[in-house]
C-alpha cells in the first residue's frame, strides 16, 4: 500500500471515529472501540441499502486511483474452492466506451460515461464438471462488490446485462478482442452521479421463508 493509500485510510478511520463521537463526552477507550464497530456496521449496511443504478453522469473522469479500488473490491468477493475464474477489463477510452454503447440498446449511457468495468468469467480457470458454472456465480459476486464501492466512494453506475445472449457476448468481445477463453458477464458502467434516483424498498415479506418453504 503507498503513502497516499495509508494516509487516505487513516483519515476515513478518524473521520468515522469523529462522526460516531461527535458531541460525546467521558468515553471509555473500549466504548469508543464498541461504538466504533457498531457505527461501521450501519454504514455498510446503509451503503448497500442506498445502492441504487445510475444512468446519468458528469463530464468528471474517475482517477486511476479510485479505478483500482473498484478492481480490488471486485477481487475480493467469494469464489468456488478459491477459483477466482475472472478477468476485468477496465475501459476510460472515449472511442470504446462509444462502441460498447452500440453493441446494446441498454448501455446507450456509456456515450456519457468515462469508465467502463466488464466483468469475464475466464473459461481456463472455471472448474471441471458440474461446477463449471460457478464462474457465473462467481463473477456476479464480483459485480455486486464493484457496485457497493461504486456507491460508496460517491460515484453511481449501473449493472448491464451480456451473458447469455449470444449476440452481445460476440459484440462486446469484439470490441475487447478478447479470446473464446474469456466469456463477458456484464459491463458496468460507471462515473460521478448527474443525477440523484432513490433506491427502491424491495423487501416483501412473500418471499421469505424460515426453516421450510412456505
Amino acid at each position: 500500500m503507498n503513502m497516499k493509500k495509508t494516509l487516505f485510510s487513516i483519515l476515513s478511520a478518524g473521520a468515522l471515529i469523529a462522526f460516531c463521537f461527535a458531541g460525546c463526552k467521558n468515553t471509555t477507550t473500549s466504548e469508543v472501540v464498541e461504538t466504533a464497530g457498531e457505527c461501521g456496521k450501519n454504514a455498510a449496511y446503509e451503503n448497500i441499502m442506498t445502492r441504487t443504478s445510475v444512468r446519468s453522469y458528469t463530464g468528471r473522469l474517475v482517477s486511476s486511483d479510485t479505478v483500482e479500488m473498484l478492481l480490488r473490491a471486485g477481487m475480493a468477493a467469494p469464489t468456488a474452492r478459491n477459483s477466482q475464474p475472472w478477468h476485468f477489463v477496465a475501459i476510460t477510452d472515449r472511442a470504446k466506451l462509444d462502441e460498447l454503447a452500440a453493441t446494446n440498446k441498454h448501455g446507450r449511457m456509456l456515450q456519457e460515461a468515462p469508465l467502463a468495468i466488464a466483468v469475464c468469467g475466464n473459461m481456463d480457470k472455471a472448474l471441471d464438471g458440474d461446477g463449471r458454472d460457478y464462474w457465473i456465480q462467481d463473477c456476479s459476486a464480483a459485480t455486486e462488490n464493484i457496485l457497493l464501492a461504486v456507491n460508496a466512494l460517491g460515484l453511481g453506475a449501473v449493472w448491464t446485462g451480456v451473458h447469455p445472449i449470444k449476440e452481445r457476448v460476440e459484440a462486446v468481445s469484439k470490441v475487447l478482442n478478447l479470446p473464446e477463453t474469456i466469456v463477458p458477464l456484464c459491463v458496468i458502467v460507471i462515473g460521478y452521479p448527474n443525477e440523484s434516483p432513490q433506491p427502491k424498498d424491495k423487501w416483501k415479506t412473500e418471499n421469505v421463508s424460515y426453516n421450510t418453504f412456505e
